[in-house]
Parts: structure tokens; sequence; C-alpha cells
């Protein structure tokens, strides 16, 4: 089956990932993603048998860069109408209708008859009274807790998860305890972390974090850099960006 001709409206770009093998519209005035969004995709490990479920898809990118590793389904809900109409067209760009099924949905109302495999999110992390709102709505509630904070995604992720299932995020370190107490509030442990610096020296920028239920023993992976002194990606982020399988958490 051939892909569809791209058609990138007036106000929306045609992007490329991994070598040209992930196609992605995006709005160049609304919501566009940014690094966390790879960061995330490649640290999460995926199983061929899974169903996952992404809590905030914004235009489809988490998902879309998930598709070249192996699982049943995912499930990506989205509660603005914009943006889950452009992710559920940036899947039929990229063939994966039979994988990726878009439900315009508010998190904090899904009550599925079903438990995931795996639930990641990269959530809003500016908390609704901090910050300045951008002029675009579509913006400011993909990077505002204005549609539901840390812990109504924690309760989401947690009131779904099977329960030897997987939860993964990416989030900023200095709300690092907010995510704690919402992630103990539903019973879940980091399993797996990594930090993210932009540069070697500065202090660390993000966390992405594995919970589960069940967690023994916490593993700390090193560090990942963003960029070099010079300003270039480090070799770690190139082979992010090239969707390079870099194994079970390295």
């Amino acid at each position: 089956m051939k892909r569809i001709k791209p058609s990138p409206g007036e106000d929306e770009t045609l992007d490329s990932f991994y070598h040209g093998r992930v196609l992605i519209l995006q709005k160049k005035r609304g919501y566009r993603f940014s690094v966390d969004a790879p960061l995330l995709a490649d640290f999460i490990r995926t199983r061929p048998a899974d169903n996952l479920l992404e809590l905030g898809a914004g235009n489809g990118i988490i998902s879309l860069l998930l598709s070249r590793k192996p699982f049943r389904r995912v499930i990506c809900l989205e509660v603005q109408p914009g943006l889950a109409e452009l992710a559920r067209r940036n899947i039929a760009l990229n063939r994966l209708e039979k994988k990726i099924v878009v439900l315009e949905q508010d998190l904090r109302a899904f009550r599925p008859e079903e438990k995931f495999d795996l639930v990641f999110s990269n959530p809003p992390y500016i908390k609704s009274t901090g910050g300045h709102l951008s002029v675009s709505e579509e913006k400011s509630i993909a990077k505002h807790e204005i549609k539901g904070g840390i812990f109504d995604i924690m309760q989401a992720a947690g009131s779904v998860l099977e329960q030897d299932g997987r939860a993964c995020f990416i989030y900023p370190v200095k709300r690092k305890g907010d995510f704690d107490r919402a992630a103990e509030e539903v019973g879940l442990k980091v399993k797996t972390l990594r930090f993210v610096h932009s540069r070697g020296g500065e202090p660390a920028r993000w966390f992405m974090a594995e919970c589960r239920f069940a967690a023994p023993s916490l593993k700390v992976l090193p560090p990942l850099r963003v960029y070099e002194e010079t300003g270039e990606y480090t070799p770690d982020m190139k082979a992010i960006f090239a969707g390079e399988d870099r194994g079970p958490h390295f």
C-alpha cells in the first residue's frame, strides 16, 4: 500500500523523522512538538503483544515514532479537536490506521473496559497558575495544566494499567516532587530513571521514568546530554533522531 500524498494546509508544515521513515504534519502557529517527544519515544521499550495507551497525544508524534518498535496497538487520547484530527491525518499519512487509534477524549473521564500493558505521556508541565499563556489556546492547553495536571495524568495511568504493566513519562526536574507524590498516590514506583541535561556541567532539565506497581529496586541509567559544548547534538541525540534501536534500556 502506497503512502498517501502529503497535503499540508496553509498553516501547516510537513516534517520528517528517522531519515524520512516517519512524516509529521504540524501547525505553524499552533502546538509543535519539541525534543522531549523523541526523547520519550526512545526511552520507552515495547513488546510485540503490548496494548499501549497515550495520555495526551498532541499531533501524534510519540506514537508515530513508537511505530518503529513492536506492539499490538496504541490508543491515543487527545482532548483538543484540532489536534486529534491532525493526529488522525498523520496516522493515515504514515499508513498506521491498523495500529494507532485516536480518541477525542478528556483523559480525566476515560473509563475503558480494558487494561493496558504500557501507558505513556509527555504531559503539560506548567502549572495553570504559573507562566504566561500563549496567544494560541492550542499551545496553552498543550503546555499548561489547564485540562489536567500530573496528578490527573497519574490517576488516569494507574486506573487503566495492568498490574504488571509499565507507565513511562518525561517531566521537568523542577516538578519531580509533584511527580513523585502523584505516583505514590496511585501506588506506582519508579523502576527506571534517566536524567537529561542540555549540556555537560549543567543541572538536569528533564527526567524520564518507567513506573510500575511493583519495583523492588531502582535502576538509574547514565545521564543523557543533548548538546556538545560546540552546540552540536551529541552522538546519543543523533542516534535518537535517526531512530536507531539501541536495545533494552541501553
